[in-house]
């Protein structure tokens, strides 16, 4: 049996039926990179309903499972949080006159950690703003694997005055 030559990976495959937003057009709108970025793709946007839904596979490789826990790989529920919060700035990107501006965080609050999350999950990233305005918002956020909640919580920011994260 000979090996056959392994076609080099593409840096982002083409929207998929059901895909918003591919890897590529998510670093378009948030500043998240490798190994940081915690969002694949988006799946549903619905500026009507303030809501916004991603995912992310959970995958062996994941840089934080080496010491996360040796032998026995759980994804860091900062992380949860983290990725939560990436699909929010995504959808404040869209809103009009957000653009590039970068929120930070101003309240991680009420959040429960329900299901531990490890390689092979798929984390369905869900949140619906409850308040968006043009220097602070806040929305309810909702991690779930298969239908089963692991991580939920309000989560708040504020986007800082012009040059304070030069």
């Amino acid at each position: 049996m000979t090996d056959q030559p392994v076609p080099p990976a593409k840096p982002d495959a083409p929207a998929t039926p059901g895909t918003v937003h591919t890897t590529s057009e998510i670093q378009a709108l948030i500043p998240h990179r490798w190994p940081f970025l915690l969002v694949d793709r988006i799946v549903e946007y619905d500026p009507a309903g303030k809501r916004i839904v991603g995912l992310k596979s959970v995958t062996a490789t994941e840089w934080f499972f080496g010491g996360h826990f040796p032998g026995l790989p759980v994804m860091p529920g900062v992380l949860q949080v983290e990725a939560l919060a990436q699909t929010m700035a995504v959808y404040v990107a869209k809103q009009p006159g957000f653009g590039d501006r970068i929120g930070l965080f101003a309240g991680i609050d009420e959040v429960r950690f329900k299901r531990v999350v490890v390689p092979g999950d798929t984390l369905r990233l869900e949140v619906t703003m409850e308040k968006l305005g043009s220097r602070f918002g806040r929305g309810r956020a909702v991690a779930t694997v298969d239908g089963e909640v692991a991580c939920e919580g309000r989560l708040s920011f504020i986007i800082p005055p012009a040059g304070v994260l030069k």
